[in-house]
């Protein structure tokens, strides 16, 4: 009996506690409705996550992972830099170690194209492979993912599966080969989620697929992989941890997220808050305000860089069913558009905006946007991330949050707004109009917006400083 008052005890808590703000009025668990019927807002939200094994050294075991699979015919893929990197020689040597027969696909582009996903989609139906290893960051687990789906589905078109309005959105309906993810960057959180990324370059913004059948079969969390990452490289992978934590900590409620499925194959992955997710993208912030910036300044803290790399996971699992909402909508067509800027530290071809930088470059102006929505929300991630909230009026919560952010970007010597990457007031319009068809992330909002609201939240991210 005492620990079952122990429970109705910190249920009551709970309660009591629970988040009063517009956005997230509602407590969780008086939600009283069993099913969709009539109902034009959802009733339940799901949590799915790929299975996570962490370890230092843990890479020796995936040769052994493929053989208890029963695979006789391995897709191994990754960029032209990773396969020149420990990481990936250690892959190779487990796989010879236990006789594993594989082909290597080492064209991955970093920041995938529709283009570049259809090359190693070609490879991969032209391979018929019976499981898949993905080496490197998020560029190559989605692509590998990608890969995976549409040689399952040779019939397809590509975007039958492209998220609407792009794609046709189509559930994915078949069970997908084994995919071993093996992140070396600690950002992405690619390695959890069923979620691949990629500029759709006749729009110039990107997009991706989204489905809990794309999720990796095991993600090899091996923290010694981070070592590697160039600063820049870190810093950029830690703001997106931040961001997909602080974006989905404060996405509107599941509750309230519109329409309510007729049938679960249509719940979307990206689903709102909830009180799962919570957990999750609460204790990144934790981990990331405590390590990112020893991570970031010393590549050799392993114990920062490990850090960093549970906190990708974490986030990732929080993000990946609660999802992300403006920062990561208006990133797309900034990295999408993207003219002659090159990132320090990417060793590419191509002129890039990381994802990670085009993420945090809006945040400040977002959650200044979004403050009134969820104060509670925003008072207690600034909290977290290191400003002095109590004698903060909830009225100026977006405005604290916005202020830590730019702080910390400052301090981590982050280019000074989208005016650095090379964009000005004239790109405007063609951002608005790349992040228009962002609608299933951004429709997370806790707050409406307009064409109008964002061409200002891309004005006040001209300049940070």
């Amino acid at each position: 009996m005492a620990g079952r008052d122990r429970v109705v005890s910190l249920l009551r808590q709970l309660e009591r506690a629970a988040c009063r703000c517009p956005a997230h009025s509602q407590t969780y668990h008086q939600v009283s409705v069993h099913g969709s019927g009539s109902r034009t807002t959802d009733y339940a939200f799901e949590m799915a996550s790929s299975n996570i094994r962490y370890g230092e050294g843990v890479t020796r075991e995936i040769g052994m992972d493929i053989r208890n699979l029963g695979a006789r015919n391995v897709c191994l893929m990754t960029d032209r830099t990773v396969s020149r990197l420990p990481p990936f020689t250690a892959v190779l040597d487990s796989l010879a170690k236990h006789d594993v027969t594989f082909r290597c696909y080492d064209q991955v582009r970093v920041e995938p194209t529709d283009s570049s996903f259809m090359d190693a989609i070609d490879f991969a139906k032209r391979g018929d492979f019976d499981a898949y290893v993905a080496v490197g960051g998020g560029s190559v687990i989605d692509t590998c993912k990608a890969a995976n789906l549409y040689a399952c589905h040779p019939e397809a078109d590509f975007l039958d599966f492209v998220n609407a309005p792009i794609g046709k959105g189509q559930p994915v309906t078949r069970t997908l080969k084994p995919l071993i993810a093996v992140p070396t960057t600690a950002g992405t959180g690619s390695e959890t989620t069923g979620v691949a990324i990629f500029d759709y370059e006749p729009l110039k913004a990107k997009t991706g697929i989204a489905s809990r059948a794309l999720k990796p079969t095991l993600g090899m969390v091996d923290p010694l992989h981070t070592l590697h990452m160039p600063e820049r490289v870190a810093a950029n992978s830690g703001f997106d941890v931040l961001c997909h934590a602080l974006e989905s900590y404060t996405a509107l409620p599941y509750s309230q997220r519109k329409p309510c499925p007729t049938n679960p194959i249509n719940r979307p992955a990206y689903q709102g808050s909830n009180p799962i997710s919570d957990v999750w993208s609460r204790h990144a912030l934790h981990v990331v305000a405590k390590y990112m910036k020893r991570a970031v300044r010393d590549p050799g803290d392993v114990e920062a860089r490990s850090s960093m790399h549970l906190a990708s996971v974490f986030a990732g699992i929080g993000f990946g069913n609660a999802g992300v909402h403006l920062c990561h909508g208006m990133s797309y067509p900034i990295a999408g558009n993207v003219k002659t800027f090159r990132a320090k530290g990417y060793d590419v071809d191509h002129p890039i905006v990381p994802h990670g930088l085009s993420v945090v470059l809006t945040s400040p102006a977002v959650f200044a946007f979004t403050g009134p929505m969820c104060p509670e929300r925003h008072l207690e991630a600034a909290q977290i991330l290191g400003a002095d909230v109590r004698s903060v009026k909830r009225k100026d919560a977006g405005s604290v949050l916005a202020d830590t952010l730019r702080d910390i970007l400052q301090d981590l010597q982050v280019e000074d707004g989208l005016g650095a990457v090379g964009y000005t007031r004239a790109d405007i319009p063609a951002l608005v109009k790349g992040t228009i068809p962002q609608e299933r992330v951004t429709k997370l909002a806790p707050r409406t917006h307009t064409e109008d609201d964002l061409a200002q939240l891309f004005e006040a991210s001209l300049k940070l400083y």
